[in-house]
């Protein structure tokens, strides 16, 4: 079936990742049965994901209708807004849309991959493009990586604005600030719906200005003794800026670790940004610099396992230490659901005697958010006047409080949508008319994955359960010809002696069992397995509290 025939002739907006978390934004327009998508991000998986770091929208939906996507617009080069097209694009193939720095930025995730045909395009503000059905103006606005827009989004239906993430920065240290001029100018040739960033729809005031942070680390900076790391965004080429500014200030050099860092600086010089501070010293000099002379920018500020930061803390990285004094900055927030994992690493730090800074700790400003306060969408709602607002890009809570907030402004007409949401947008005021499924996928090492794949479902069950293997040797008649072996995972302690007893009485259990079963189970080996797996788990429930995976192996001689 196609969009024409499921969609018909009108305009709508479908929100498929996004919309109930961080991470993972996946957005598509359909208009006269062409189709437009924004963005495709990563987001950080929890404990409901064990062994898995990132996660990925589902892109079914594009799949299913890849001869009616027309094209896909990246508003940004946020790992949350174009982490994942590499993964997916040889799921839904069509042509790509981005700024300059974005584009170099995508062009490396996409060459990593392997991909080398993909019809990627230069966009810039100000300069209208067709994609399909769609007139796309891009509106520069100020964010905490080079070349954001906006996306003012024209049919014969009516207009749009798709915000992405943004800011009024009134000083950004990199590019520009945002364009109130064109958006002023979008709110005049009138706005069905304004879908917009949540992020700080619960949070009163401005965001901050860039500028003030390179002011705020360089007074944080004067008060360290010895080294410093510092951790925060590896996209967030602005805070790289404050931070080598700050470090210049007090005659300190930079350092950088982290391969996703030395990605984005190398696609920001390729670009003419970073041009106005010293050169980043490689990760091998580090031990050359006098402590009191070195600042090192690491990736790991949400936590993640495998990034230089966690290393650092657990004391195993390869070229980076920290001793007792030098101190450790987080230039950054946690995203919700990563708190833990932070935790555990700042815990590291702190029992090494190592002093943490967060922006909760200090006077001095030392992070500001890339995405908009209240008083900031307030003056975002008088410029456009929207019909519709529809909040995206937050949890829940933070799309209700948009909305609420919307309301409060005098916008006339909210939607909070949900991922699925069938938004109509044409034919009077904005509403849900439908919805399809939705999901995440899961990126387990070298493959991609459902989040309902049974290997993540078993991961989950035997974090609480551990494991028990069994393998039993019978003669034909059924009698044991040796003494079972078996192997244990999360049940004992085998080094312990205490413990011991629990694997003699398990071999009694196995007997036990084998001698209640008749002459003919004996002889069927599935019978005699699912026997043994029924008793044993029981068996393990009724000594430990807990029913473990079980498997048994029956061999016959």
């Amino acid at each position: 079936m196609s969009i024409q025939s499921e969609f018909g002739n009108d305009f709508y907006f479908l929100p498929l990742g996004g919309s109930e978390q961080f991470g993972v934004n996946l957005n598509v327009y359909i208009c006269n049965g062409e189709m437009l998508a924004i963005d495709c991000g990563i987001g950080f998986a929890d404990e409901r994901f064990p062994g898995i770091d990132l996660l990925l929208p589902d892109p079914e939906f594009l799949e299913d209708n890849q001869h009616d996507l027309k094209g896909m617009i990246i508003t940004h080069a946020h790992e949350d807004h174009i982490g994942a097209v590499a993964h997916l694009w040889e799921r839904f193939r069509c042509p790509l849309y981005a700024t300059k720095f974005t584009v170099a930025v995508l062009k490396r995730k996409l060459k990593e991959r392997g991909l080398r045909k993909v019809e990627v395009n230069v966009i810039e503000p100000n300069e209208a493009f067709h994609v399909g059905s769609f007139e796309v103006h891009p509106i520069g606005v100020s964010h905490s990586v080079p070349e954001s827009v906006s996306l003012f989004i024209k049919t014969v239906h009516g207009n749009v604005m798709h915000s992405g993430d943004w800011n009024l920065d009134p000083a950004p240290t990199i590019g520009k600030p945002t364009d109130a001029d064109a958006l002023k100018a979008a709110g005049k040739e009138g706005l069905l719906a304004y879908i917009g960033d949540s992020t700080n729809a619960e949070v009163n005031g401005f965001s901050g200005s860039e500028s003030d942070v390179a002011k705020g680390l360089e007074a944080e900076f004067k008060t360290c003794h010895g080294k410093i790391a510092i951790t925060t965004f590896s996209s967030n080429i602005g805070r790289v800026h404050s931070i080598a500014k700050a470090a210049q200030a007090c005659d300190r050099q930079v350092a950088v670790i982290g391969r996703s860092l030395h990605n984005m600086i190398g696609c920001a010089k390729d670009c003419g940004y970073l041009a106005d501070v010293p050169e980043f010293l490689d990760e091998g000099n580090i031990g050359f610099i006098p402590d009191e002379k070195l600042v090192v920018i690491v990736t790991g500020s949400q936590g993640e396992y495998r990034a230089a930061l966690a290393k650092i803390s657990r004391g195993d990285h390869r070229s980076m230490t920290l001793n007792p004094g030098d101190t450790v900055i987080f230039s950054s927030r946690a995203i919700p659901g990563n708190e833990r994992e932070i935790n555990t690493i700042k815990n590291n730090l702190s029992g090494a005697g190592i002093r943490i800074v967060t922006p909760n700790d200090t006077e001095n400003k030392i992070h500001v958010s890339g995405h908009p306060c209240r008083d900031e969408i307030a003056q975002m709602f008088q410029w456009l006047n929207p019909n519709t607002v529809i909040p995206v890009h937050g949890e829940r809570t933070q799309l209700e409080a948009h909305a609420q907030f919307a309301q409060s402004c005098q916008v006339k007409h909210t939607v909070v949508p949900s991922n699925g949401s069938i938004i109509k947008l044409s034919g009077g005021l904005a509403t849900i008319v439908d919805h399809i499924a939705t999901d995440v996928l899961a990126v387990d090492q070298k493959r991609v994955i459902r989040s309902d794949h049974q290997s993540i479902s078993a991961r989950r069950k035997l974090q609480y359960t551990g494991v028990l293997h069994v393998s039993v040797v019978l003669d034909g008649h059924g009698q044991l010809l040796g003494d079972p072996k078996f192997e244990t995972v999360g049940l004992i302690d085998p080094e312990d002696p205490d413990e011991e007893q629990f694997e003699e009485n398990l071999a009694v259990e196995i007997e036990d069992i084998l001698d209640d079963m008749s002459a003919k189970s004996l002889k069927d080996d599935d019978v005699v397995a699912e026997e043994l797996r029924i008793g044993l788990r029981r068996f393990c429930f009724h000594v430990l509290g807990i029913k473990p995976k079980a498997t048994i192996h029956v061999l016959r001689v």
